[in-house]
């Protein structure tokens, strides 16, 4: 029932999940440039953007039994899409943090596309590799944040020390 995307475990294929990971993350400002020239591809809903709650859980210090942490807000839709008269129709679904219906159409618009051949390469070109490199600069940024307020307590007790030593030899 669990799945992570980030622990691929034997056998499974990981190209959809990889991409389907990336576009759950992508901001709206991505998507849509990338996107613009698919939109008016003739698609059916299997299932309309629709906002709910889904229960997030957690683990103590990542390695610990999972406890229930709190809701989030998701919204998710699948669709058909059929990209030329020689191609199989696919099928494409997705969820997204938060209430944007237009982030997950597009998400889900994508994820059908990737799936065809014919798109795949110009997609990962064109969409995937701007998402990879939003979301690494993000975790840099968040990274670097987090390390502004690291505290080096050796440096701390050496220098303390060191204070400490000079004084006792000012006092001899």
């Amino acid at each position: 029932m669990f799945q992570a995307f980030d622990n691929p475990g034997p056998g499974r294929p990981l190209a959809r999940a990889h991409w389907m990971a990336l576009l759950a993350r992508a901001p709206l400002g991505l998507l849509e440039p990338a996107l613009q020239a698919h939109a008016e591809l003739p698609a059916r809903w299997l299932r309309a953007p629709e906002t709910g709650l889904m229960m997030v859980q957690g683990r103590a210090g990542g390695t610990g039994e999972r406890f229930n942490l709190g809701e989030v807000t998701v919204t998710r839709c699948a669709l058909r899409v059929q990209p030329s008269d020689d191609c199989e129709a696919t099928v494409g679904v997705a969820y997204v943090l938060g209430r944007s219906h237009r982030q997950v159409q597009l998400a889900a618009l994508a994820d059908a596309l990737l799936q065809d051949p014919a798109h795949q390469a110009t997609l990962d070109t064109g969409l995937l590799d701007p998402i990879r490199r939003h979301l690494a600069q993000q975790q840099a940024e968040r990274q670097a944040r987090a390390a502004s307020t690291r505290v080096d307590f050796f440096t701390v007790a050496r220098e303390s020390g060191s204070a400490h030593c000079d004084s006792e030899e000012d006092m001899e």
